[in-house]
């Protein structure tokens, strides 16, 4: 039962055209606005979510099973079941750090090599300050991971744009859709794994390795006219430019904890 009266927008005040009329025409207010109540938090859940036409699952669906067709939807315009990206990444970082956290209780960060130097006889005293600030930015990253994989976002999107700037007429703006998109791919097989923990260790690495498998297929499914060839070389290219900058930059953030430590 909607909780305002049906003959105007509760929004805009504008009249209603009747109990057959959901949205107003005026700001796209649904009409009538209904009380908040198990009735109508089970029918958001249904549609919002568990819709395998739209939502949440179905964006998911698509993005693992038809990439490239969901990446070329997206670009040209075709949105209007899919789930906005910047939701997707925020959510699915939540999953995976939730999931890491309660079946593996390790760290987002592989450290197990600094943990292994860390523990080894004769190692100098300056490998161990680098070793011990390194965890520190791992906690930081852990703390914060959300946050850090936004922070990445621009900087992965600004170098796919540049390696593949001859090669297709994608903008940044939408690369930097594309590369959120293609993270949540990554984001999905971590989680994937992190439940298959038990049988399958070192969920970070394979994740990462898979992930730059799957964006390499999805980027041939996307641009379908090119050489398939030319595609996988540029995208391996990409990755290996990003990974090198996203390691320094861990590297130069533990190197400040040094000095400032």
């Amino acid at each position: 039962m909607g909780m305002h009266v049906d003959t105007s927008c509760i929004n805009c005040d504008r009249a209603t055209g009747g109990p057959e009329q959901k949205y107003c025409p005026n700001c796209g207010q649904p009409t009538p606005a209904h009380r908040i109540d198990w009735h109508f938090l089970g029918h958001e859940l249904e549609h919002s979510v568990l819709h395998m036409d739209r939502g949440i699952l179905y964006s998911l669906k698509q993005l693992m099973l038809q990439p490239g067709r969901l990446l070329r939807d997206y670009i040209e315009g075709r949105r209007g079941n899919q789930v906005k990206p910047l939701l997707l990444i925020t959510m699915m970082a939540a999953a995976v750090v939730l999931l890491n956290r309660l079946i593996t209780g390790g760290s987002m960060m592989d450290t197990g090599a600094s943990e292994a130097m860390a523990t080894a006889q004769a190692v100098p005293a300056e490998v161990l300050r680098v070793m011990a600030a390194y965890r520190t930015v791992g906690a930081w990253i852990d703390s914060h991971f959300a946050a850090f994989t936004l922070m990445l976002l621009p900087i992965e999107a600004l170098v796919f744009w540049q390696v593949f700037r001859r090669y297709s007429q994608l903008n940044y703006p939408e690369w930097l859709v594309m590369i959120t998109l293609l993270t949540v791919q990554t984001f999905v097989i971590w989680s994937v794994l992190v439940l298959l923990h038990r049988w399958l260790p070192h969920a970070q690495l394979m994740a990462a390795l898979l992930g730059m498998i799957y964006a390499a297929v999805s980027l041939v499914q996307f641009f379908q006219d090119r050489a398939v060839w030319s595609t996988i070389w540029r995208t391996a290219v990409s990755l290996a430019l990003f990974s090198l900058i996203s390691s320094s930059a861990v590297m130069a953030a533990a190197l400040v904890v040094m000095r400032v430590g």
